[in-house]
């Protein structure tokens, strides 16, 4: 690596590091625009620590349009960081970046991950790269998230099992019959949206509770 390629390296990290976010959006815009692998480095680290959500999005686009013979490998090896933000965005990058090779990299620690960021990034990038050959135990893995959180959460794990198609479709239906009230609906409401993925998941979510509830109540007596 020259002198010149580490000077532009070390322009783009104190850009990185600027107090607007305009400036910072423009810096991560020029580092894709120009490619360099001396920036790979200096855009992944500053993804874990980039308060803004357009900066982060830039920084990802940028990595994007680097060498993904080495990008991945990287990226790769920020999922093992104890930040959580890291974790999410090199996912995020990752399946943006779109290279199989790192399926194999989002283990079930990170599908299941205490943090609803990482875990969102981790279903979305799972379901992009696994193989077709993967998709049955990576159905069973996501299956096993199912009523966790709030409604976007919800809809974002749908979605990924929805990409799995015919698996991600059994799969969903035998969590029908799960003894937790709140997975049978989700899983309801995500076979819903696999049928008729323009409905709204909201009224989806709502329909099934109903269903739900219908099916638990106890039967009326007839006189």
């Amino acid at each position: 690596m020259t002198a010149r390629t580490e000077s532009h390296a070390a322009r783009l990290d104190r850009a990185l590091q600027a107090p607007s976010s305009s400036a910072r959006l423009q810096a991560a815009l020029t580092a894709g625009t120009s490619p360099d692998q001396a920036f790979i480095p200096v855009l992944i680290a500053r993804c874990a620590v980039e308060p803004d959500f357009f900066v982060r999005d830039m920084l990802t686009w940028a990595l994007t349009r680097q060498d993904s013979a080495i990008s991945v490998d990287l990226l790769v090896q920020e999922l093992t960081s104890s930040e959580p933000q890291a974790r999410s965005q090199a996912l995020h990058t990752l399946s943006k970046i779109g290279d199989a090779r790192a399926a194999t990299a989002i283990t079930p620690s990170l599908l299941h991950d205490d943090d609803p960021e990482v875990a969102r990034a981790a279903w979305r990038a799972a379901a992009g790269l696994a193989p077709v050959a993967q998709h049955h135990d990576l159905a069973r893995e996501l299956i096993g998230e199912l009523g966790r959180g709030d409604l976007a959460l919800q809809r974002s794990l749908s979605r990924a099992i929805a990409l799995l198609g015919d698996a991600g479709t059994a799969a969903a239906a035998a969590a029908e019959d799960h003894p937790d009230p709140e997975v049978r609906a989700h899983a309801l409401a995500t076979r819903h949206l696999i049928e008729s993925p323009e409905d709204d998941f909201a009224a989806a979510v709502a329909e099934a509770e109903r269903v739900v509830a219908l099916r638990a109540a106890p039967p009326v007596e007839q006189d």
